[in-house]
């Protein structure tokens, strides 16, 4: 009796994005949950690391339902990265202005992680709004 079930590549392929997209949203998520914590900081090395993935795996997605993951973490990357540039002369005023906006922008970018990994773990593609 043959216990091998073979996978058609489709699945494989499927299979492989959503590790991806696992590692990648995990990623996030630690540096995300870090950037709230007061004296916690990931590196962001983390980040960048997250984010070449994504850049480098995207065009494997192309066509299927994950590839709107990949472009809402990369999105979410670069509008938290532009956010976190504006704020930057708030923390030369004072120091509170500059703390609140990045605890803001720190609270969106981990709700956007949730929010994507949990649409992955259901395999639903992200829909804006």
């Amino acid at each position: 009796m043959n216990d091998i079930i073979e996978t058609s590549p489709d699945a494989r392929r499927d299979d492989s994005l959503r590790t991806i997209g696992h590692i990648s949203y995990a990623m996030h998520a630690i540096v995300a949950v870090c950037a709230v914590l007061p004296g916690v900081q990931a590196s962001i090395v983390l980040l960048l690391a997250a984010f070449i993935l994504d850049l480098v795996k995207r065009d494997d997605a192309r066509g299927t339902w994950q590839e709107s993951h990949f472009s809402w973490r990369i999105r979410s990357v670069l509008w938290a990265g532009g956010l976190y540039i504006i704020t930057i002369p708030l923390w030369l005023l004072l120091i509170l202005p500059g703390w609140i906006a990045w605890v803001v922008i720190s609270l969106w970018f981990l709700y956007r992680v949730v929010r994507g990994w949990l649409a992955l773990n259901e395999r639903k593609p992200m829909l804006p709004h």
